[in-house]
């Protein structure tokens, strides 16, 4: 097991997130927590297990081998719906298992009706429609053909949802985009009532359309980023803030990452450190070895630039990332020694490197840095 460092979730506030996300959205709108891509870094099976005792109790994720986790975290106390792939091989154990999963082809719908035939049990579906991300969903002259297959395998199949996605609802260069993708799936749905085809739900709201756009939270939101306490974009922070009159941010980072002090060494001005002749110590300088590279999910392009907080006191990369270490600018520490604590994402004292200031550093979104941290780190609750 990785003994290198360790992920905290911190139940409080993820608890903080969801109440403010529920208020939010108002007690008739459901919230699902997106955790695809292990949910987003944090560790999907801990994860869904501090989120079900926060009072969740409806999961998206994009595949089956996550629906098997979190299937296999918490039995049958949650609703499951998978957003993405669903392998023919493995619809007998969606179908038998009562998984919702989205239907956006033809072959998908067969094979669904196929098992459930098979199995006498009901398939569940969500009917993705297509209106504007040109991505996966049913184009519009495909929906007769849908309905009437519907109507007829209605014995097997349960129209449990209809959903799109929009093409970037965090940036108000997209708005017209999103307002016309609005539109389109308005007149879907009426079109399907209109042809006596109702869902039990209708969803198509993310986290930043959710807030952007607040007629998109309908009968459920798929909240990604903000259940984890960071925000889609800019944008939708200052959208936020503009609209109401405290000018605090609601939400609470959940993650935190820490590693310690592998070794520390002194270096002679002149001398460069690490690879190559990327840094030159222009001083006496003293290092610390820390014992987090690439491997882990800490980016390359955080060389010589990266921050992390060891004993109260904010610290530089300096040197290339390696693969499993890196060096960092320890010299104006008095007193830093082999095993203290680093901090790569959270807070020391009074300091904090935040996602956000993590990825400035990188370039990297915030979605893509934290779901490339290393599934092998171990995920540890505070509550």
């Amino acid at each position: 097991m990785h003994t290198n460092s360790i992920i905290e979730l911190n139940k409080k506030a993820y608890q903080k997130n969801i109440s403010f996300l529920k208020n939010t959205f108002g007690k008739k709108v459901l919230l699902s927590s997106v955790v695809k891509g292990n949910a987003y870094g944090h560790g999907i099976k801990e994860f869904v297990l501090m989120a079900y005792e926060c009072g969740v109790t409806h999961f998206s994720v994009f595949d089956v081998e996550e629906a098997k986790i979190v299937k296999a975290t918490l039995a049958d106390k949650a609703i499951i719906m998978v957003m993405g792939l669903v392998q023919d091989e493995d619809m007998e154990w969606v179908v038998a298992n009562h998984v919702e999963f989205f239907v956006f082809d033809k072959s998908r719908l067969t094979k669904a009706t196929r098992v459930a035939k098979k199995l006498h049990k009901k398939a569940i579906l969500h009917i993705e429609v297509e209106t504007g991300m040109n991505r996966t969903g049913f184009e519009k002259k495909e929906l007769n053909s849908i309905i009437a297959f519907l109507k007829k395998e209605k014995e097997y199949l349960i129209f449990k949802g209809l959903c799109t996605h929009y093409a970037g609802a965090e940036s108000i260069a997209n708005y017209y985009r999103v307002e016309k993708q609005i539109k389109r799936f308005d007149e879907i749905y009426q079109y399907l009532w209109d042809n006596d085809l109702k869902p039990e739900i209708k969803h198509s709201a993310c986290s930043a359309a959710s807030i952007m756009f607040p007629k998109t939270r309908m009968d459920m939101v798929r909240i990604g980023i903000m259940q984890y306490g960071l925000w889609p974009s800019p944008e939708v922070f200052v959208n936020y803030l503009n609209s109401k009159k405290s000018k605090i941010d609601p939400l609470h980072r959940v993650i935190t990452w820490k590693s310690s002090i592998m070794s520390v060494k002194k270096v002679n001005i002149g001398d460069f450190i690490g690879y190559g002749t990327s840094f030159l110590a222009e001083r006496k300088m003293k290092i610390a070895v820390v014992p987090i590279g690439y491997s882990h999910g800490y980016s390359r392009s955080l060389s010589n630039q990266g921050r992390v907080l060891i004993n109260g006191q904010r610290c530089i990369v300096v040197g290339s990332v390696n693969m499993n270490m890196m060096t960092v600018d320890v010299t104006d520490i008095e007193t830093v020694k082999k095993e203290d604590e680093v901090v790569l994402i959270g807070t020391q004292e009074d300091l904090t490197v935040s996602v956000a200031s993590f990825s400035d550093f990188s370039n990297q979104l915030n979605y893509e840095l934290l779901t490339r941290i290393s599934k092998t780190i171990p995920r540890k609750i505070i509550e």
